[in-house]
Formats: structure tokens, sequence, C-alpha cells
């Protein structure tokens, strides 16, 4: 049915009357009727990403949900307000809401838009569905704070050009045993600070790296997750032991930007629920304050791809590891890598990771096929799978952001013909860039750098920054109170702040 027919069959929705889906949406959101007509979905979760990149979810009932596949539902704009631990970062009972925006004044609601294309049903709990949404304000406008949206309407930019985005994932995360039976009241914070994070034993003894005996130890839970991860149609490939006492990770094949992105929201948010079912504990925590505990990262694989044709635009013919487009976008996400970093890594938390001769950089490097660089580049010439493998980021990263900001990093470094300048054989002593050491340092470079403000928008950066600076605030104030420095290793701090939120 035509958008104009359907229209005057009938009164148009919110989703029509702004016209928000495409008609591949429209016939998936059909699909999805007919399915919900079956009468074994009983509740539907209405999911959306907040600015952290966590899964915020509304449980509605069926009716509901399928009154939302015409005109949306409404939520409180809240959970983009507050920083981690719960913190009001803005004044929103302040006219513009502590913005100076008069739509975010007295925390309004948003309208959150289901994509029919994200459904799924949660094989842990087969009476329960989940959907990825959209936020809107009421009148239809995109928010300007959601990272799904910010991240779509660069992809649409992309494709003007005639380029889609593929992405690949190698994330690394703790499985672990909890040692606690029940909450208690030290586990129960107030907002701007968490509760006491949850005492854990190692869920297998580690450091024997890709040992089939140790895995064996977890054999168990890693088959319900990868039976899980089919169930929901996300693309794993790999479960590895990896060096950590119960480190893991997990692969996935490349696939367009946006469905990638809302893989790792659904990934992250599927294995913590289904290995707390299990009588285990998962975190994406980038480095857990556990004696003897190795940091996480995340891998990010990323291409470009002619749209008409699929031919990755990376690919060299002329006997170079990528091909002149490849090496300006290379050139990009070197130039920008700094001023990146606190979208990559915008945990205090995962700046503990930047550490010479470890498996993560900490410095603004390239190479071929070589894991102490930044940018690692695979693939080779004449390879159709050239792709260059971005080693910074860590597990706990929006991926919305992350990918983001690799995009306008690699697209600025096209328009203006960057050069990465030379290999690094030996990464940790190149005379090049460092990474930020902390976090402040890297908001402060985020907030130099015109690119990223112009390409993000005034309005994005300064929440942003002002969120991200209010969750390193909090931890200096933490550090202050306890007259300690901030050390080389994690602190009871870190380990309550987001143990248990990633």
């Amino acid at each position: 049915m035509s958008g104009e027919n359907r229209m005057s069959s009938q009164a148009a929705g919110f989703i029509d009357r702004h016209g928000l889906w495409t008609e591949d949406q429209h016939q998936q959101a059909n699909d999805i009727r007919q399915r919900i007509a079956a009468g074994d979905i009983k509740l539907v979760r209405l999911a959306w990403a907040d600015p952290h990149g966590a899964s915020r979810a509304k449980t509605v009932t069926v009716p509901t949900f399928l009154g939302a596949l015409t005109n949306g539902y409404n939520i409180n704009v809240a959970t983009h307000t507050l920083d981690l631990a719960g913190a009001r970062v803005f004044g929103s009972f302040l006219r513009g809401g502590g913005m100076g925006l008069a739509e975010m004044t007295g925390s309004p609601n948003l309208t959150i838009v289901p994509d029919p294309a994200t459904f799924r049903v949660l094989p842990w709990a087969p009476d329960i569905a989940w959907v990825m949404c959209d936020e809107f304000f009421d009148n239809g406008m995109p928010f300007h704070f959601s990272p799904r949206q910010l991240l779509k309407k660069k992809l649409a930019q992309l494709r003007e050009r005639g380029f889609d985005s593929i992405v690949g994932l190698e994330i690394e995360w703790y499985l672990l045993r909890p040692a606690e039976d029940h909450f208690t009241a030290d586990h129960v914070g107030i907002p701007g600070r968490r509760g006491r994070a949850l005492k854990t034993w190692p869920a297998e003894p580690g450091f024997i790296l890709h040992s089939e005996t140790n895995f064996d130890l977890i054999q168990t839970p890693m088959s319900a997750l990868a039976d899980a991860c089919a169930a929901l149609d996300l693309p794993l490939t790999s479960i590895e032991n990896e060096w950590g006492p119960g480190q893991i990770e997990c692969t996935f094949s490349p696939q367009q930007a946006l469905q990638t992105a809302d893989n790792v929201v659904l990934f992250r948010t599927a294995t913590r629920q289904l290995m707390r079912r299990l009588g285990y504990f998962a975190t994406f925590m980038p480095r857990p304050a556990l004696a003897g505990y190795y940091s996480s990262g995340w891998h990010l694989h990323q291409s470009l791809v002619d749209s008409g044709t699929g031919r990755n635009a990376f690919t060299s013919d002329d006997g170079h590891v990528l091909s002149p487009l490849g090496m300006a976008y290379l050139g990009g996400l070197m130039h920008s890598a700094v001023a990146a970093t606190p979208f990559t890594t915008p945990t205090v938390n995962g700046y503990r990771r930047f550490r010479p001769n470890s498996l993560a950089p900490d410095r603004c490097t390239w190479s071929f096929d070589h894991r102490g660089v930044l940018m690692r580049v695979l693939g080779g010439p004449g390879s159709r799978a050239a792709r260059i493998e971005n080693r910074v980021g860590e597990p706990a990263a929006n991926p919305y952001l992350f990918i983001l900001s690799q995009l306008v990093s690699g697209i600025d470094g096209i328009d203006n013909k960057r050069d990465p300048g030379p290999r690094s054989e030996e990464p940790y002593s190149a005379e090049r860039a460092h990474l930020p050491k902390t976090l402040g340092e890297a908001l402060d470079a985020l907030e130099a750098s015109d690119l990223m403000r112009t390409e993000l928008g005034p309005i994005f950066m300064d929440y942003f920054l002002k969120l991200k600076r209010s969750e390193a605030g909090r931890f200096a104030q933490w550090l202050d109170a306890n007259k300690l420095a901030a050390g080389d290793e994690p602190t009871a701090w870190e380990q309550d702040e987001y143990f248990d939120f990633f």
C-alpha cells in the first residue's frame, strides 16, 4: 500500500503524519502485526539507547505496542539528562531545561518510534519481544541528543556520496560468578553515587590464552549465549577464551553500520540478562578493579563500499595496502584520533588501557597487521576484505557515537586528502601524538575540535561535554574526599560506577 493510499484509508498517525518510516518499514510492521496475532507474545520492550549506549526500555502490553506502530509511544526525556550514577546534570526545571533550549523546559515527553527492522523475540523470555526505537519531539522533530538519530543522519549523508559504511566487531568482556546471593542496603546508591558493586568470584582461572580446558569450564553458559545470538539474528562468528580470568572475546561478521550499532546494544544487554539468569555475572567494564584482571577492549573494523555495486572502496588495485580513498580515510582517523577519544573511550576507567607494550595503543600510530598500533590495516593489496581496525575502543563505548566519530573523521580525511603519515613498526616508541591519559584530557581535546563541533553540532557537543564532565568531576571529588591520587590501578569508585552499569 502506498503512503498516499495508507493515509487516505485511515486517520494518519504520528508515524505517517511525519513520514518517519520507509515502505520497507511499513511492510515489516505489517509482518509484525501478523506475528503478534499468533498470541504467544504477551509484552514488548520498547528500547532506546541512552547517551552512554546503555539500553533503556519501557515494557508495554500488546495492544499498546500495536498502537505504537501507528502513533509511537510517549516517554520522559529524563534518561538523556542523567549521568551514569543518575545525577541530574542539567537544570530540567529551569527555563530552557538548563540547556538554553525552549523545547527542553520542564523535562518534557518524547515520542519513541519503533524501528520494525529491529524487532526480536527474546529467547530467554519467549513471551517477550524487543524493538529498538528512535526518539522524536512531539512535533516530529528528531531529538537533538539521540545517538542513533545522529548516526542515521551521517549515514544518509554518506549514501549521498555513493558509499555505505560496513562495520565488524571484536568485543571483549568478563564472565564471573556472583559471590553474593542477594542485594543489601550497601548495593543501593543515591542519585550521583552508585551503591557498592557486587562481589564476584572468577569463572575460570585465566591467563592461559585460548585454553580449551578452561573454556570448557564455562561451556554451558557460552553455548547458551551462542544459541541466543542465533535466535536474535546476531551474526556471531566466534567465542574465545581471552587472557584474564573469565575474559571472553566475541567476534561478529561485518554488517551495515546502523545494524551493527543496534546489534551491540542488543548483544550487551542480552549477554548480561542471560548470564544472570544462568547464575553468572557479565560486565563490559573495561578494566574491573579486581586483582589480576586484564583490560578489555573493543576493536572496530570498518570500510566503505560502493552503494550501488557493493565493491569495497578500500581495496587497492595497485599493490598498496589500501586504495587512495582508503589511505585518505585512514589519514582522517589519525588526524582526529585524539579528539574522538571521548566517543571511543568514554569512561574514566577506559584510559587505564593505554599502556606501552600492551594489546592497546598509547599513541596515534598505524601499520599493516600490527596489534600494537592504534589503526591496524588488514587485507592487503587486492583484498576485497581490506579494512581498518581501530583498536582504541573500550567495550562500554556507545556504539552509535563510536561509529559516528569514525565516519566524521574518515570523511574529513577523504575531503582534505589527509596523509596518515608513515607506518609505525615499533609503535610504543614512535614519535607520534599520545592518546589522552584521562577522560578530562580527552574532553578538552574534543572541545577544541572544530571538526567535531561542526559535524555533530554545537547543541549536541555542549550537551555531551557537560554530561561527561559531570562523570569526570565526580571521580575527582571522590579522590579529593579520600585523599587519593588517581594511581595506576582501578579504584573502588570505578568498580561501583561501571561494574554493574555496563
